[in-house]
């Protein structure tokens, strides 16, 4: 046992998605469309008597980490510390998870496989219904495309070759799990029409432009968001809302070109990584 290991996680930026249900969480998740961030989620674990999960200094409940322990049969002290705010769309709860599955096999000395800690992980978020595709795409990294869901032993990725600058300004939080329990019939049929024009042409405008469709078909769009996207566009510049949260991003200087004051990062060349 070591006294303590920490894993990085790059933030994941949905654009769009179709959602897949299965009673088995590890072949459950989501087709779609991403982006991962170089603004991410520092985890580290330390063997502890019982579990308690720290973000930013102040003690928090992610269902999924302590589903990862349990899975792992490991209790432990997890803190993470990330720029992401948490609920806006940017896999916070997805990174944890994985972190911790990453940190906790370290520490513990599991001797679990790569694919296998990112299906525990991958697991844990949806038996929680906090996310579809975040774990597996935040596993790869770059710009990952979902061709087919679930954890690694069922899914298959393939990514938009290629980098950029990314804004991205949070105005609020959405409830992931509110959205996923209703009806995802409608927004699943625009995801999967998504999906289809983004392996037809996989570069990053033609990902902006169906992410930014895919947020109108699905009726996902608060005004606040479609007027900032709204004054992007007509600018040149491409913007999209991060699903799901009231986030809007851009390509390149999109957002500060329309006078907003926004995070700036690039997407991650790669994925979750032990430090």
């Amino acid at each position: 046992m070591r006294e303590e290991a920490t894993a990085f996680v790059p933030g994941h930026v949905t654009g769009f998605f179709s959602a897949h249900p299965d009673e088995d969480p590890t072949k459950a998740g989501s087709r779609g469309g991403g982006l991962t961030l170089t603004d991410g989620v520092e985890v580290t674990v330390e063997p502890a008597t019982e579990t308690t999960v720290i973000l930013d200094g102040e003690p928090i409940e992610i269902d999924p980490v302590r589903t990862v322990l349990e899975a792992l049969e490991v209790p432990a002290r997890v803190e993470a510390e990330s720029d992401l705010p948490l609920g806006a769309g940017f896999g916070v709860s997805g990174a944890m998870a994985l972190g911790t599955a990453f940190a906790a096999n370290q520490v513990f000395e599991r001797r679990r496989s790569r694919n296998e800690l990112v299906a525990v992980a991958h697991a844990a978020e949806v038996e929680a219904g906090t996310g579809l595709g975040d774990v597996v795409a935040q596993a790869q990294g770059g710009i990952p495309i979902r061709l087919e869901p679930g954890g690694p032993a069922v899914n298959e990725l393939d990514a938009v070759p290629a980098r950029s600058r990314i804004e991205y300004v949070a105005f609020g939080e959405l409830s992931t799990a509110d959205v996923l329990a209703g009806e995802t019939a409608k927004l699943s049929r625009a995801g999967e029409a998504a999906l289809s024009r983004l392996v037809e042409e996989p570069t990053l405008e033609c990902f902006m432009n169906v992410s930014r469709r895919f947020a109108r078909e699905a009726e996902l769009l608060t005004p606040t968001l479609e007027s900032t996207i709204e004054e992007v566009t007509e600018s040149g510049g491409q913007a999209s809302m991060a699903m799901l949260g009231e986030t809007v991003f851009a390509l390149g200087t999109g957002l500060s070109d329309v006078g907003y004051e926004p995070s700036v990062c690039r997407t991650h060349p790669s994925g979750a990584v032990l430090k």
